[in-house]
């Protein structure tokens, strides 16, 4: 079972202000930009991310039903900002892979614990 979507909540409001200054710039993660489907407002979620010239895929840890998935696949794409760098990205769609056998080692250890069997896949759209 993934991460309770509770601790989703209270990670939005507190933990992801800190890891936001960070994860653009750390291996294994980024910064997901996307717009509130309903709203229009620009937000701006640390993920766990891995991908490179063609593809980024985005581990689910909380479930593919959180908001900036949904967001995502709303908008059919979003940015990340990536080690200092902006990726925009298109054609988003869900995978699922129980045993996250995309992922690296550790990264797959850690998700197969926390039941997180679920993707988010999206191309890099070269301009």
């Amino acid at each position: 079972m993934p991460l309770p979507l509770a601790l989703g909540r209270f990670n939005k409001i507190a933990t992801n202000r800190i890891v936001g200054t960070v994860a653009g710039h750390v291996p294994g993660m980024a910064i997901v930009v996307h717009r509130g489907r309903k709203s229009g407002t620009e937000y701006r979620t640390p993920v766990n991310a891995f991908g490179g010239v063609d593809r980024y895929r985005f581990a689910l840890t909380y479930g593919k039903d959180t908001d900036w998935v949904r967001n995502v696949l709303a908008a059919d794409g979003c940015s990340i900002e990536s080690r200092g760098r902006t990726i925009v990205l298109d054609e988003p769609w869900l995978g699922r892979d129980p045993e996250a056998a995309w992922a690296p080692p550790v990264v797959r250890t850690l998700l197969r614990g926390l039941g997180a069997e679920y993707y988010l896949q999206c191309r890099v759209r070269h301009e």
